[in-house]
């Protein structure tokens, strides 16, 4: 049988001809406390942001039997040449899809606008129950694909 050194002693197992495997228990047990220290010591978070929100009823704009929804390049959605926000827009389509004859939804994103914003307003749309939603300048984005 071949002799151990005393570093394999000291951090193994007190007993020579027991298995020389680390006891990790302790390595846990301190790894938890550390944890639970990190996370007592984060301070809270103090960063706000001041949010104004409308008074009052929201004027929808007008809806028409068809209506023109338009996204620039600068994020600006505009309903029938009238700017709105998402909300708006939401409220808009739901009014448009409620009446006795659906009101139909012409979407023209410019074709330089981010897809993101195309993306909110169709899902604004559909989730607002818009059914009747057309591209009818699709023509236009030929050269750019």
């Amino acid at each position: 049988m071949r002799k151990r050194s005393m570093f394999h002693r000291s951090i193994f197992r007190a007993d020579p001809n027991g298995d020389p495997d680390i006891n990790t228990t302790p390595l846990i047990e301190v790894m938890l406390v550390m944890l639970v220290m990190f996370i007592i010591t984060i301070p809270p978070p103090t960063h706000s942001v001041d949010v104004t929100l409308p008074v009052g009823p929201i004027e929808p704009g007008k809806i028409l039997n068809e209506n023109r929804v338009t996204i620039d390049t600068t994020d600006v959605i505009r309903w029938n040449d009238e700017a709105i926000d998402l909300a708006e827009l939401g409220l808009l389509v739901k009014q448009a899809s409620e009446r006795a004859e659906p009101a139909a939804i012409l979407l023209e994103p410019d074709a330089r606008a981010r897809y993101l914003r195309v993306d909110e307003a169709i899902g604004a749309i559909r989730r607002n129950g818009g059914t009747k939603l057309a591209f009818p300048g699709i023509r236009n984005y030929a050269g750019l694909i």
